[in-house]
């Protein structure tokens, strides 16, 4: 399914609904900034995104970094593009929370026709501490003639 670029929203009001009843949603992300190449959010930490270990689990890392990437990419996709799909992506974990919330701030690396890379840094919110590097590598889709 490809989202119309008129109907996909930009601000991050209307990107924070847009993942109400998805997984987006249910993880709690709630966007702060968002604009062609950048995406900044908060994802506050509860209980049901701990592993059972007692720490964030990576899981909810990845989903949150992830996201930002793909509302970034979709705020960035070149002129005629229908969508995007991940092709790649990566983490690296530096550490982790307990409680309180994590940032991320998702920018664009490379915006050409076929592909985008998106790098996203994940920080515990009160320390500024990196949590996670994130990576990842969209490829471009448009329409069948």
């Amino acid at each position: 399914m490809s989202i119309q670029q008129s109907s996909f929203p930009t601000t991050p009001t209307g990107l924070t609904r847009l993942g109400d009843g998805y997984l987006p949603g249910l993880l709690g992300i709630e966007i702060l900034e968002s604009a062609a190449g950048r995406v900044r959010a908060r994802l506050p930490i509860r209980r049901e995104l701990l592993a059972p270990n007692g720490y964030l689990h990576a899981g909810s890392v990845v989903t949150f970094a992830d996201t930002l990437c793909g509302y970034g990419c979709r705020l960035s996709v070149p002129e005629g593009a229908s969508g995007f799909t991940t092709i790649e992506l990566k983490s690296n974990f530096l550490g982790t929370v307990r409680e309180g919330a994590v940032m991320s701030t998702a920018t664009l690396v490379h915006g050409g026709r076929m592909t985008q890379v998106w790098d996203a840094e994940v920080v515990d919110e009160a320390t500024s501490k990196p949590i996670a590097h994130f990576r990842c590598t969209q490829m471009i889709l448009y329409p069948r003639d």
